[in-house]
């Protein structure tokens, strides 16, 4: 005894939305976005730029050379900020040399540069005891120099240091000329009014210790 099953039923296709359909415009606005945000993130990019900083420390007086600089990009949200530094596209003069020191990193700023001559640094000397400064200072070495009055002494004074990033551009060993005494001497260079300044803290305190730490 057989049964009769009927026709099979017939094949049912998916419908292709239509224009009205509301899942296609949710489509259309999430690619939408998509392509917008990915927009928005190429043109941040594109908006930073290339700039000189100083590849280790460098203090008042040294000659910027090409060694001494590392291209680091950074993006600016004001272009007068950009204009404050050198860009590696800039040509950097020949003679180009620091008025102020500049730490390992930093940004290059025009402020802190002049051509060779221009610059107002003199030679400070200053001597130091003998334990008061690395022996691994020496000539182009850049350092800082603290002054702690005797009230101070066995407490990190609280001031900072009476000159930050200077270069060394003279240091004989201690057998020449300063044995007698146990002290050290180093030539600084040092901008004018730094110079002033520093003698002035000098004069103000009471049998102070001079200090050198080396930076770089």
């Amino acid at each position: 005894m057989s049964r009769d099953l009927g026709e099979p039923p017939a094949a049912t296709r998916a419908a292709t939305p239509g224009w009205r359909d509301p899942r296609m415009w949710v489509g259309i606005v999430i690619v939408a976005a998509s392509v917008v945000a990915g927009s928005r993130l190429m043109a941040a990019a594109d908006d930073s730029v290339q700039v000189w900083s100083a590849a280790s420390d460098m203090g008042a007086g040294d000659r910027v050379q090409a060694d001494d600089l590392v291209a680091t990009r950074v993006r600016f949200v004001d272009d007068a900020d950009l204009a404050g530094y050198f860009t590696v596209d800039d040509e950097l003069p020949a003679d180009l040399e620091l008025t102020r020191g500049v730490g390992a990193g930093e940004l290059l700023p025009r402020a802190a540069v002049g051509t060779a001559g221009e610059s107002d640094s003199v030679e400070l000397p200053v001597a130091v005891d003998a334990e008061q400064v690395p022996g691994s200072v020496d000539q182009g070495s850049v350092v800082d120099v603290w002054l702690v009055p005797a009230a101070s002494r066995g407490r990190h004074p609280a001031d900072g240091p009476a000159l930050s990033g200077v270069t060394v551009v003279d240091a004989p060993p201690v057998d020449e000329g300063f044995s007698t005494t146990g002290k050290r001497q180093l030539v600084l260079a040092v901008a004018q009014e730094d110079a002033a300044a520093f003698f002035a803290l000098l004069g103000s305190l009471e049998d102070p210790v001079v200090t050198v730490v080396r930076r770089s």
